[in-house]
């Protein structure tokens, strides 16, 4: 009688590789703040990284393709006052960014194609609202210029971005500090873990709770949750012996965990990565210096184990690239972007395959850039189911209306809440003084020709 004794799965052999050195990027002082969040964005036009920066809060921004030893004099987006502690890019346009900081403020800001060639300072939309630090941002999936940013004032608001709009305030129920917040696959829920010990599912247009659970994890370290397949929770905390966690849970049956493991004693928080197209969880921890991935399926006991990526060196923070920016060819899963002290060095998932033709089991249709709401008509509850692409020819850019539409509302903006701040952006006066330069010489070489014209 035959036993299966291990459970088949394309995602058993998954296995991590770190580029070669000249793939890194060298030289880069990672920002040394105490603060449990991803200090790494990427898409597949830039990597954005916060750095250290003597007064106020900075970070670098660099096409993926500026790899090597980056130059201490490289220009950052350094407009905060006090030092930054999220960034994350948005995901319906490659050169949007926002940033959240210490200054209680958060900022959104255009990066220029090709990346920056002199310091940014001036964010295109300034949003004010929370009374202390800005610690979490988390753009809606689905729905254009959406922002959702949590900050020590326990306080979550809902920003519709293109008008500067604070459109929802959720201030009555965190009681104590927010740990995480994130969005469903289809921005129609908000996932919150607190230090107040409780998770919350809420309704984000609403502000109200749907779901809640008390002491998901009994120890008292930061709890970090996200939505995985089907609206079930993956959730990482802590026993009350210290040792890491992680559990999954079913909001409509809250009360007892699917399943919950205990993996080790480290005491660096476990940052979860979701990957709905193929139901593998990576778990990076803050001060670890391995990445473990686990599978999520239907089936006991739910959160499968797959295998380990381990390294010499410790992760400061970590980045993690959307489904459209990974190589098909080469059966890449995921790539991470692993912040070390000094450095940002990339790190990718591959499935073993001998085949180079596409392989559609690992690349279902995936979410693309194409927003499937705008932001005014989702706040009047619009649904947005996201808008899926195919990843069979590699992915091909948008079309350029599309960003230039983004940029034209985000720009009408600046001009109503601003003044124009654009005009000073350096980029801008860099091009007024071509113009200049060149109007000069045509006029002269006019003269030139007139009196040459005029001697035959």
């Amino acid at each position: 009688m035959s036993r299966k004794v291990v459970r088949s799965s394309k995602f058993r052999h998954v296995f991590g590789q770190a580029v070669k050195a000249d793939q890194c990027y060298d030289d880069i002082r990672i920002s040394q703040m105490t603060w449990d969040s991803n200090f790494c964005s990427v898409n597949p036009k830039f990597v954005a990284m916060i750095v250290d920066a003597s007064g106020g809060g900075a970070f670098m921004v660099l096409p993926l393709s500026k790899t090597g030893r980056i130059d201490m004099s490289y220009p950052t987006v350094c407009g905060h006052t006090g030092p930054v502690l999220d960034i994350e890019f948005c995901p319906h346009n490659d050169n949007i960014i926002a940033s959240g900081s210490e200054d209680c403020s958060v900022m959104i800001w255009e990066i220029p194609e090709g990346g920056l060639t002199s310091p940014l300072t001036d964010p295109v939309v300034k949003l004010e609202g929370h009374s202390k630090r800005v610690g979490i941002l988390s753009w809606h999936p689905t729905a254009h210029n959406v922002l959702m940013s949590a900050g020590c004032d326990n306080v979550v608001i809902l920003w519709n971005v293109a008008r500067g709009d604070a459109v929802v305030r959720i201030d009555t129920v965190h009681t104590d500090l927010i740990y995480s917040a994130c969005w469903n696959r289809d921005g129609s829920k908000i996932l919150t873990s607190c230090k107040d010990k409780t998770l919350r599912v809420l309704d984000p247009r609403k502000g109200t709770v749907l779901y809640e659970k008390e002491k998901p994890h009994e120890g008292s370290r930061p709890v970090r949750a996200v939505f995985v397949s089907d609206g079930k929770i993956l959730s990482t905390g802590f026993s009350r012996m210290s040792e890491r966690q992680v559990a999954l849970w079913d909001p409509k049956n809250f009360g007892e965990a699917l399943t919950l493991q205990e993996l080790d004693t480290s005491s660096g928080v476990l940052l979860p990565f979701f990957d709905p197209d193929t139901g593998v969880v990576y778990l990076c921890g803050k001060g670890d210096s391995s990445i473990r991935y686990f599978e999520v399926t239907d089936e006991a006991p739910y959160v499968h184990y797959l295998s380990m990526y381990s390294s010499k060196e410790s992760q400061k923070g970590m980045g993690y690239m959307p489904k459209r920016g990974l190589e098909v060819n080469k059966c890449e899963i995921a790539r991470f972007y692993k912040l070390h002290e000094r450095k940002c060095e990339p790190i990718v998932m591959t499935v073993p395959r001998k085949s180079d033709l596409f392989q559609e089991d690992l690349y279902p249709d995936t979410v693309g850039p194409e927003p499937s709401a705008e932001a005014d008509e989702w706040f009047e509850g619009k649904e947005a189911p996201p808008n899926l692409i195919s990843l069979k020819d590699g992915f091909v850019a948008t079309t350029k209306a599309k960003e230039f539409k983004v940029h034209k509302s985000l720009l009408k903006t600046t001009t109503a809440s601003a003044g124009n701040q654009h005009d000073s952006s350096g980029e801008v006066q860099s091009l007024r003084k071509e113009v200049k330069d060149l109007k000069e010489a045509l006029e002269e070489l006019t003269t030139r020709v007139k009196e040459l014209e005029s001697k035959h």
